[in-house]
């Protein structure tokens, strides 16, 4: 198993980021060059806690398909998802959200293991390095965004 810890300062008030990233059609915007799109369950808007998304994009050069649920959500301090269906052996995805003067600080830990066990385990560093470029795109543009609405 590995763990991701990615940490975006954000200068927007902590509501307003938590908002944006839970709005998946934001986040469908910032998976562009993977096709990234809901295809099943909750597809747009805010998700809200228990539903579940089902996730179709290309990840290298294959289509994958992930089903998350969302198990705990209290905004605007922290939102948990994890797959209930997908690639991963596992992956759980905490997301946090401080209030600090000019804005917010927002953690990702994304905790992931490779299917098939030791089959899997060495692919999981090249799969956490890609992951991790993945969300700094996405935190990127819920930053922008946040810039946008002020």
């Amino acid at each position: 198993m590995r763990r991701i810890i990615l940490v975006t300062s954000i200068a927007a008030e902590r509501e307003a980021v938590f908002d944006l990233s839970t709005d998946l059609d934001l986040h469908q915007a910032s998976m562009h060059r993977s096709s990234e799109r809901a295809v099943a369950g909750r597809t747009s808007g805010r998700i809200a806690l228990g539903e579940a998304v089902t996730w179709r994009a290309r990840h290298f050069g294959v289509w994958w398909t992930m089903t998350s649920r969302i198990e705990v959500l209290d905004r605007p301090i922290s939102f948990v998802d994890a797959q209930v269906r997908g690639p991963f052996g596992t992956y759980r995805h905490e997301h946090r959200f401080v209030p600090v003067a000019g804005g917010t600080v927002m953690t990702d830990l994304v905790d992931i293991a490779a299917p098939l066990g030791l089959v899997g385990r060495p692919f999981e560093r090249l799969v956490a390095r890609y992951l991790e470029r993945l969300l700094t795109e996405r935190n990127e543009a819920i930053a922008r965004a946040a810039v946008e609405i002020g």
